[in-house]
């Protein structure tokens, strides 16, 4: 993309795409590729570790400090490739750039207040929702709600359930509803990206991070609390939007460019596996039974829908994870 590619793959030609001869094409993925479409997802996991090690800070004082640090990187290549200020083309590029903003904006800090306030198992699986929530938002841009779509979202929205019911009586409510917002949030994004699949929507990595940056700092002053939390923890916010953001969302742009929609919306699915796995290994959090079951069933829900589209080559009724991150 520019400085982050554009998502111009959202409407590319899918393995199993019918051609004129009625056959399915099948076409091979490249093996770099695919790698860095499985990466992308392994990277931007990691932020779930560097957002629960940051323990003296609260959700909105991370927010401020991960948002610097992605607008520092971004806009810095930005300079060095002599290209407009991207954080104002975000703002000044229409209504859908700005509604692309606002999803992102919601997707993200509701995100990060459930790693904050939940497990990174639970976290991870309720947002993972996204694919399919956008494929209801897809309706308002003509498409039709197919039989296999209401199918994956009636087991997608079980594996939801059962996700968070062994969490009714544990305090952790705040944070499921928070994760699912954040699919909400970045289903919205899609579909704006749906509306014009050449556009340039990179600008949208720094506009989001402008508007977060301003309104966590507001939401922090009016608690009482200060703008600048401990240094380790802002060092822990800084590498997360500096590095982790920014080499993920290379990654994934890197992949989109060679790999199709339907694998690459597999393929960052390795998000949704890494979180709670490093939840395991690096902070010594166990999700529940429940939790991993729901997991299962919303990740098969997401995967079946792909495969089931990819086989029977319906080229525009699943949406991938677009090229903004969700962490």
């Amino acid at each position: 993309m520019g400085t982050i590619a554009s998502t111009a793959n959202l409407g590319s030609v899918m393995p199993g795409d019918t051609r004129g001869n009625g056959q399915h094409e099948r076409m091979r993925l490249p093996v770099v590729a695919s790698l860095l479409g499985l990466g992308s997802g392994v990277v931007w996991s990691l932020g779930i570790v560097t957002a629960r090690k940051a323990e003296n800070s609260d959700a909105f004082q991370y927010l401020i400090w991960r948002s610097i640090g992605v607008i520092v990187v971004i806009e810095a290549i930005g300079a060095w490739r002599r290209q407009p200020a991207r954080m104002i083309i975000a703002w000044r590029s229409g209504r859908t750039m700005v509604a692309a903003n606002l999803g992102i904006f919601l997707a993200s800090i509701a995100f990060v207040y459930a790693v904050k306030t939940t497990t990174p198992a639970n976290a991870a699986f309720l947002s993972s929702l996204t694919p399919l929530v956008a494929m209801v938002f897809a309706t308002f841009l003509g498409e039709r709600l197919t039989r296999s779509t209401v199918i994956a979202l009636a087991v997608g929205i079980s594996g939801l359930i059962v996700t968070v019911i062994g969490d009714l009586g544990a305090g952790n409510m705040k944070g499921n509803v928070a994760a699912f917002a954040s699919s909400i949030g970045f289903a919205l994004y899609a579909t704006c990206v749906r509306t014009d699949q050449q556009r340039d929507w990179s600008p949208v990595l720094s506009g989001y991070c402008a508007l977060m940056v301003v309104v966590c700092s507001v939401i922090t002053v009016a608690n009482g609390l200060t703008l600048f939390p401990p240094v380790v923890d802002i060092g822990y916010a800084l590498a997360h939007g500096a590095i982790l953001i920014v080499v993920g969302t290379f990654m994934f742009n890197e992949a989109s460019r060679h790999v199709p929609t339907v694998p690459m919306t597999v393929f960052t699915q390795t998000e949704m596996a890494f979180a709670p796995l490093w939840g395991i290994l690096l902070l010594d959090l166990h999700p529940k039974g429940w939790t991993l079951v729901g997991g299962a069933i919303i990740f098969a829900a997401v995967v079946g829908k792909a495969a089931f589209d990819s086989t029977y080559g319906v080229p525009h009724s699943f949406v991938a994870v677009p090229d903004v991150p969700l962490l």
